[in-house]
């Protein structure tokens, strides 16, 4: 069995040597976009240049570094009937549930405010929260979503999630489809997405979509820069539609030095950190289903190329 890393990390043996370690049957390459073939049966890849996919022809699957394949998906001859694979969680979804509860509570809980409190050396006490004020909304049921609605409807907020399809999630009332936006968009106050990026999710948080959320919205974004447009994120701030922002992703990253976000109290940024690969969960999973595939077993997070995801 032949393995390629085609990841463009400056350091492949960080990847290479645990692979080697958990499937010690395979012989593993690291990409070199000056080599040959090696005719290779599967391909670990993050981004990978249409160059891979013209050369090694006799792939079996590739397995994407990342739940989001949408870079993947980008490449212009990626084959049609080529099996791919994304992460399925490998830690990220309870880090995500983390970022967005710890997003949420700066502002529900105005931690800010006590800050400039005790920079000030104030003693105030202001009224508690009531999480009936807070309804939450969670774009996406994915595996990620789900766990990021379980973890905030266990602490007692009301919280709803939309997707494209139907889904159950435990404590949740959830909605599907574009017939049934407007209704959850008007029963969230905190939007938070976590949707997969696809030619029908972009640019899917505009100023038409803040203007039916809750007064006092706040927004926060974790799924792709791409999924925001931009201009209408600061109409939406200045007009008060939104209360405030928290982003993750950025359609241009790292974000540039110049741009309006920089500058807004209103906004906070953080540098797509919400939920970070873990290396040895990634490659246990990645591993442990190139072992079944290559066995004839079924495996679990094939991407359904036309839905993009």
């Amino acid at each position: 069995m032949k393995v390629l890393f085609v990841a463009g990390d400056p350091k492949p043996e960080r990847w290479t040597v645990p692979i080697k370690q958990l499937l010690p049957e395979a012989d593993i390459y690291v990409w070199d976009p000056d080599g040959p073939a090696i005719n290779a049966d599967y391909a670990i890849v993050w981004q990978p240049p249409a160059q891979l996919f013209e050369r090694e022809t006799r792939l079996k699957a590739v397995f994407n570094l990342g739940a989001g394949i949408d870079g993947l998906l980008k490449v212009p001859n990626l084959p049609a009937d080529l099996t791919v694979v994304r992460l399925e969680d490998a830690g990220m979804s309870v880090q995500m549930a983390e970022h967005v509860l710890h997003q949420i509570l700066e502002v529900s809980r105005q931690m800010e405010l006590y800050r400039e409190q005790q920079r000030q050396r104030l003693w105030k006490i202001h009224r508690p929260i009531s999480r009936k004020e807070w309804p939450i909304g969670i774009m996406g049921l994915g595996h990620i979503g789900k766990r990021v609605a379980s973890t905030l409807a266990s602490l007692d907020y009301t919280v709803n999630g939309w997707a494209r399809s139907e889904h159950t999630v435990e404590g949740v009332r959830t909605f599907a489809g574009n017939g049934q936006l407007r209704e959850f968009l008007g029963a969230t106050r905190v939007l938070v997405n976590t949707l997969p990026l696809t030619s029908e999710t972009e640019n899917i948080l505009n100023y038409d979509l803040f203007s039916q959320l809750q007064p006092g919205a706040v927004l926060i974004n974790v799924g792709r820069g791409e999924h925001l447009v931009e201009e209408d994120l600061l109409r939406a701030l200045n007009e008060e539609k939104l209360q405030r922002a928290s982003l993750d992703v950025f359609r241009k990253e790292p974000l540039p030095a110049g741009h309006a976000f920089w500058e807004r109290t209103d906004i906070t940024i953080t540098p797509h950190i919400s939920a970070r690969t873990l290396r040895d969960a990634t490659l246990e999973q990645i591993t442990g289903k190139i072992r079944d595939h290559a066995s004839g077993h079924p495996i679990t997070g094939i991407v359904d190329i036309a839905r993009g995801y």
